[in-house]
């Protein structure tokens, strides 16, 4: 099974997230990283898929996100489990038989880890993933992880995109990037899309240099 990427533009380069694997969805103080997390989240709430939502935020506020999202259906999450925490140590027990498991922001929540232990809970965690069929959804924040955990993170997840937003002549520029994905496939440049509060959409036409 998978994770459709139901983003427009953006599923034709990254059509799916497979069962089995940890992403990275990395991102600035813009509101596009955390959105993208429950586009997916409310894709696997539609193919009736467990949902773990893990956040040092207030539960209310996810559910409300979700809710208004989904066309403020008031129904629509009461099936997700919200979690707040103010740190972890591991995930192991969130991961269910084919559920998906997100975690905002996990760059805070890890913060009094060592390279060391943020690299044996990510191994567990793919053990447990590969063997429940889970997708789990590491969200993270630009600046906020010291170089050796990021390359930890990076080397252990199977994929990860970027979301990027700066100044411009004209402007916010908002731009994408994927240093890797679950298939091996990446994308070595930047890729615009743009980003409303209600829906993301990626334009291939347009080039960001």
């Amino acid at each position: 099974m998978s994770l459709a990427v139901e983003v427009p533009g953006l599923d034709t380069i990254i059509p799916k997230v497979d069962d089995g694997t940890i992403i990275i969805v990395e991102g600035g103080s813009d509101l596009a990283k955390s959105f993208f997390v429950r586009r997916l989240c409310r894709t696997a709430l539609h193919e009736s898929r467990p949902v773990t939502f893990i956040t040092s935020r207030d539960e209310r506020e996810v559910r409300e996100r979700l809710t208004q999202e989904n066309g403020g259906d008031p129904n629509f999450a009461v099936e997700v489990r919200v979690v707040e925490r103010d740190a972890i140590q591991s995930l192991d027990e969130y991961s269910v038989e084919n559920g998906v498991v997100a975690v905002d922001s996990f760059s805070f929540l890890t913060l009094d880890l060592t390279p060391a232990e943020l690299a044996r809970m990510l191994r567990d965690l793919r053990r447990v993933a590969h063997a429940q069929h889970a997708i789990v959804i590491l969200a993270t924040d630009q600046g906020m992880i010291e170089a050796r955990s990021e390359a930890v993170l990076n080397h252990l997840a199977e994929g990860s995109i970027e979301f990027h937003a700066q100044e411009g002549p004209e402007g916010l520029l908002r731009f994408l990037r994927i240093p890797k994905w679950v298939d091996g496939r990446f994308m070595d440049r930047n890729i615009y899309y743009t980003f409303d509060g209600k829906r993301i959409a990626v334009d291939l036409r347009s080039r960001v240099l």
